[in-house]
């Protein structure tokens, strides 16, 4: 990507999209289209054609849709699944049809079998059934591999699939229930903290692993593979007999508990934490298999502490804006 190029990033505001921008931005590329939601609604099909047609970006960074944690995929199936396939087919079909150069669709690591074996390789997809909490994201994700995977065997596109795993950082969504693990956690905590409470709940038994990465380094890696040389970009995409995909994380996991230790940790709980098995654990691990990347030269730069130093820092920008915002407004 020359630094004059036509950028899109759909989903900007959200923690991914956000982070390609602060990283894009940081090494000169300028030319960003970021229209707001209330512009150009993603699951319109002709406002994403009218879009394409008048912007004609010449990159795509794929990182909008629909996303939560075990709760509000359980409670709103039927919206991840249509809000998801409806986003990435407009936006994917408008790429194609409009004539960009390269575009990369963000997955999660959910699309892998629940019990695939560990670390989960890229060709392990479809190879046994998904984790039943979130099926209808993993099926909708799948669906946007797929779709990438048969344009460019029919219209020889460049749609790269990038396999995410669980992401946190700055601008995540810090809802006590239908947030991911980490933010999950950070509102928890610091909110036993504040108000004393002996514990923090955390939900599930604490035993199941999982891998996290910082979002600016997520969005390095998206920006790393969208920059390759055409030989190497080609080998990921150009495949009749495997999909354009590639698996992006931190290459270690941790168990819950662990991670809520260190949480703690970096908030100043004192207290420990204790564990309600009442509530779903999800999949067992979900370990990504990132040999593929590292072989191309990329690897993640922040530890886990340093990102959860700065996530809670985040977090805590926001509540200070929000009692700005109701000091204000009385």
């Amino acid at each position: 990507m020359r630094t004059s190029d036509t950028i899109y990033v759909a989903g900007h505001t959200g923690l991914l999209g956000s982070a390609l921008v602060r990283r894009l931005r940081a090494i000169g590329y300028n030319n960003l289209l970021l229209p707001k939601h209330r512009d150009l609604d993603l699951t319109d099909s002709a406002a994403v054609r009218k879009f394409f047609a008048q912007e004609r970006p010449q990159y795509v960074f794929l990182a909008a849709g629909k996303v939560g944690g075990i709760l509000a995929n359980s409670s709103f199936p039927a919206n991840f699944i249509f809000e998801n396939l409806s986003i990435q087919t407009n936006v994917i079909h408008e790429a194609y049809r409009s004539g960009a150069e390269r575009l990369l669709f963000a997955g999660s690591s959910c699309i892998y079998p629940k019990l695939a074996s560990q670390p989960l390789t890229e060709d392990s997809l479809l190879t046994g059934p998904l984790e039943f909490t979130n099926r209808p994201y993993a099926v909708a994700k799948i669906a946007g591999i797929e779709m990438c995977w048969a344009y460019n065997r029919q219209y020889k596109t460049q749609f790269l699939a990038a396999m995410l795993t669980n992401l946190y950082g700055p601008g995540d969504n810090y809802h006590s229930t239908n947030s991911h693990l980490i933010p999950a956690l950070i509102r928890r905590m610091h909110e036993a903290k504040v108000s004393g409470a002996e514990q923090a709940v955390v939900w599930g038994t604490g035993t199941p692993r999982r891998e996290l990465l910082y979002c600016d380094d997520a969005a390095d890696a998206c920006i790393f593979l969208l920059n390759l040389s055409e030989e190497r970009f080609a080998d990921l995409v150009g495949s009749v007999e495997n999909p354009p995909l590639i698996n992006v994380g931190w290459g270690m996991d941790m168990t819950v508990r662990e991670v809520a230790e260190l949480v703690a940790e970096v908030i100043g709980l004192e207290h420990a934490s204790t564990f309600d098995p009442t509530k779903p654990d999800g999949t067992p691990r979900k370990l990504m298999n990132t040999s593929r990347l590292t072989s191309l030269g990329w690897r993640p730069r922040t530890s886990l502490r340093e990102g959860l130093r700065e996530t809670y820092k985040d977090f805590c920008s926001h509540l200070t804006e929000s009692r700005s915002t109701l000091e204000v407004g009385t």
